[in-house]
């Protein structure tokens, strides 16, 4: 099969031809129609997860058709229409049994602990616990912009975030998973400022539903704790005194900074973007947190058995991912699309249609 390719970290992405993979007993192998183009799988390709092995096909976000399954696999054939989580359970662990799927102990992720969906195929471990079948009527496209930073943006509002309607919710950084934050946000009845250094990706924000739209430059701080201090500030003169929950979407030391100075008090943090150890430890205002008594909450993905209630709302039209997909692509567009990660600018979720 083609697939594309990076032997070492910030090296050279290619387009190779590798064997077809095999499933493992316990898995399936998806024959790939759409994958998204995610910073996190920039993050992988520089080496910032220590997880990521090399040589690696990158891609974690797609959608496909069942082509094959293990002998283990009862729940699944060939054929079916499916996606996945980009955290793959393994189904047994305790954090399985208790339903936690999304921080697995023994976890895998297309793209970082094995060939992910740059790719004509990709295996899927523990294809019972992991696969979710995508709806009649949803495109490639759409699905595979489901699996990453949709889904992830999905829980990180309703489950980690939990605003109630007429709470301000704030979105910082508002690419793939901020976007998505934002219509998320809206359509469980938030009032939504978004935060961004882009004037385009901004202008998204507020047609899907953002009231507030705050540009994060025209500043001559230089300072980490500083910039953040002004935008936070921006926030809660906004809302009038700071927002109930906020969002970091993007993961840098600014915006998770930002994201706690915009809080109210007893406000809500969630940490949505990657924080990576080799990028150093954001300066958070941890007096604030007390003061004000916030929380700081986690999120990491959503585990299959959780993609009903958000695929309900998606087939119902209360939400609608192919509205996030700012640029399709070609698979031959893949290498570059996966470098140009590292830079901001481009709006939306880029995804490769490989129909």
């Amino acid at each position: 099969m083609r697939a594309v390719r990076y032997e070492q970290y910030g090296g050279p992405v290619n387009i190779v031809e590798v064997p077809d993979p095999v499933p493992p007993a316990h898995g399936a192998v998806i024959r790939v129609e759409a994958t998204g183009v995610c910073r996190s799988d920039w993050h992988g390709w520089q080496g910032h997860d220590p997880d990521t092995t090399l040589p690696q096909i990158p891609g974690h976000e797609f959608a496909g058709r069942i082509v094959a399954v293990g002998e283990q696999v009862t729940r699944w054939r060939d054929g079916p229409r499916v996606t996945a989580p980009f955290v793959c359970a393994c189904g047994s662990c305790p954090m399985c049994s208790r339903g936690d799927q999304q921080v697995c102990e023994r976890q895998t992720q297309p793209g970082f602990t094995h060939d992910g969906s740059f790719a004509e195929l990709v295996v899927v471990h523990h294809a019972d616990v992991n696969l979710v079948a995508v709806p009649d009527g949803l495109d490639p496209v759409a699905a595979a912009a489901l699996g990453c930073r949709f889904a992830t943006a999905f829980r990180a509002v309703v489950q980690q975030g939990r605003p109630q309607p007429g709470d301000w919710l704030a979105v910082h950084g508002c690419g793939g998973v901020g976007l998505s934050a934002v219509m998320v946000a809206v359509a469980t009845g938030a009032r939504v400022v978004a935060v961004d250094v882009s004037a385009g990706a901004l202008a998204l924000a507020a047609e899907l539903g953002a009231e507030v739209c705050i540009e994060a430059t025209g500043t001559a701080d230089t300072d980490v704790a500083a910039r953040a201090r002004r935008l936070g500030e921006a926030v809660r003169d906004a809302t009038g005194g700071g927002a109930a929950v906020s969002l970091d979407a993007l993961g840098s030391h600014v915006t998770a900074a930002a994201s706690v100075h915009s809080l109210a008090r007893r406000g809500r943090h969630v940490q949505v973007g990657l924080l990576p150890p080799a990028l150093g430890v954001p300066p958070l205002p941890m007096e604030r947190v007390i003061g004000y008594e916030l929380e700081i909450v986690g999120t990491h993905g959503m585990a299959a058995h959780g993609y009903p209630a958000m695929l309900a709302a998606v087939t119902s039209g209360r939400l609608d991912p192919r509205r996030l997909v700012g640029r399709e692509i070609g698979f031959d567009d893949l290498p570059d699309a996966l470098v140009a990660m590292g830079q901001s600018g481009r709006s939306g979720i880029t995804v490769a249609d490989l129909t």
